[in-house]
């Protein structure tokens, strides 16, 4: 679970001094968003994850108010997760992140029954960058394994991918149903630069590969077949560009799974087209979940 912090500036900023800004506080974390998305557009979705204790309410009742099932993990000594994001003229971020709490998760925290039920795993690259969250991550994705699950991954950070060996996160991942880069993750994964090349590539490791492209919509690749570029949806201003990306994942997840978890059954163009529109339903206000 993230807290947050959403700083624009209304004016130039004035170094070391005052600037006039809007700020606002609101329910964050990549993996939140994109569960509040899928049950809000009609899914059923369990969120698993660790909370600062005098968060734990209020996480509850923001996952739980869109219809997502939580399980949360209560730390009693470590704060939740925040992130303080400053948001350029653009609706562009630039995140300063304290994890906190995310970063004590554990496997005892997670029950195997939670899985029981479930056709999906849906995993986030934050819970593969630091060596007590890899070995959740990758418990889970033998837990999900054993039990022929679909494994769908959003490898969540540039930054954080950036710092892993090589090759490591395609290693774990490889076999996935869906992977949902952006372009920045993708040319990480990869070392290319054109948008189908990459997304091509990345088909290598998994059965459908949706690179997301921002304000130039996305790529859909899939094994054998030619990938297709869809366009995004325009907007009258961008204001915020913080959870698009995550609204993007929810929606496509939502749309892919109302037919069953096999890729190969899926008009996965029109589950792209659906996400486009969702996301940019979320560029022209603050924050990151569904209103």
């Amino acid at each position: 679970m993230i807290n947050d912090v959403l700083v624009k500036p209304l004016d130039g900023v004035t170094p070391g001094s005052d600037t006039p800004a809007a700020i606002r506080a609101r329910p964050g974390g990549s993996a939140a968003n994109q569960a509040a998305w899928m049950a809000h557009l009609g899914a059923a979705v369990t969120f698993a994850g660790r909370v600062g204790a005098r968060d734990a309410r209020y996480h509850r009742r923001e996952l739980s108010r869109v219809g997502v099932r939580t399980h949360l993990a209560v730390d009693p000594e470590a704060d939740t997760g925040s992130i303080v994001i400053m948001l350029a003229p653009d609706g562009e971020r630039t995140m300063f992140t304290d994890r906190a709490a995310n970063l004590k998760l554990e496997k005892d925290d997670l029950p195997a029954s939670l899985l029981d039920e479930a056709d999906v795993l849906h995993l986030t690259g934050y819970t593969f960058c630091e060596p007590p969250l890899l070995e959740v991550a990758l418990w889970l994705l033998d837990q999900a394994r054993s039990r022929g699950m679909a494994v769908t991954v959003d490898p969540g950070s540039a930054a954080f991918l950036a710092q892993m060996e090589p090759g490591a996160f395609l290693r774990w991942t490889d076999g996935a149903a869906v992977c949902f880069p952006n372009r920045d993750e993708a040319a990480i994964l990869v070392g290319e630069a054109d948008p189908v090349t990459m997304a091509t590539r990345l088909t290598r490791y998994y059965r459908v590969v949706v690179l997301k492209l921002g304000g130039a919509g996305c790529v859909l690749a899939a094994a054998e077949q030619a990938p297709v570029r869809i366009a995004a949806t325009g907007v009258p201003e961008v204001w915020d560009t913080t959870g698009a990306g995550d609204a993007f994942c929810g929606a496509f997840m939502s749309r892919w799974l109302a037919g069953g978890p096999d890729p190969g059954v899926q008009n996965l163009a029109d589950a792209a087209e659906f996400a486009t529109r969702i996301a940019a339903s979320v560029v022209t206000r603050f924050g990151a979940r569904p209103v």
